[in-house]
């Protein structure tokens, strides 16, 4: 789409099939980070038993979470593709966007995730045709 001026390009309009696959895509990537925040990063007893030694999926999990969320991984990646759904939008950008969104916003990457979110709503946005 490079050589179509922008105020040209198609709008970026999911259909109503499309939605009934990410509105759960969504609430399940909010639901997974709340999960994991408050019944496997939070509580004491297993950030002890992680630390002690157990090796479980919820404490790999946790591990993975910890290493992503100190480094603003969530929100970085958030960013970075919502700023490609801006420029040029599509189903699977925005998919993407939406979930890494909802993970930064959850995993104490606030600014980052509402960033993201913006820009995820302003790519449905186009500028009106020009009248003389």
């Amino acid at each position: 789409m490079p050589n179509i001026p922008y105020s040209e390009r198609p709008l970026f309009r999911p259909g109503p099939h499309t939605l009934n696959w990410m509105i759960p895509l969504g609430m399940g990537a909010v639901g997974w980070a709340l999960y994991m925040r408050y019944m496997v990063v939070e509580p004491t007893l297993v950030s002890l038993a992680c630390e002690a030694g157990l090796e479980s999926a919820g404490c790999y999990g946790r591990a993975a979470v910890l290493a992503l969320s100190l480094w603003n991984v969530f929100g970085a990646v958030a960013l970075v593709v919502a700023l490609i759904q801006l420029i040029a939008p599509g189903l699977a950008t925005f998919s993407v966007g939406m979930v890494f969104s909802a993970f930064a916003l959850v995993f104490h990457n606030e600014v980052a995730g509402a960033l993201a979110a913006m820009m995820l709503i302003l790519s449905f946005a186009r500028p009106g045709p020009a009248t003389a």
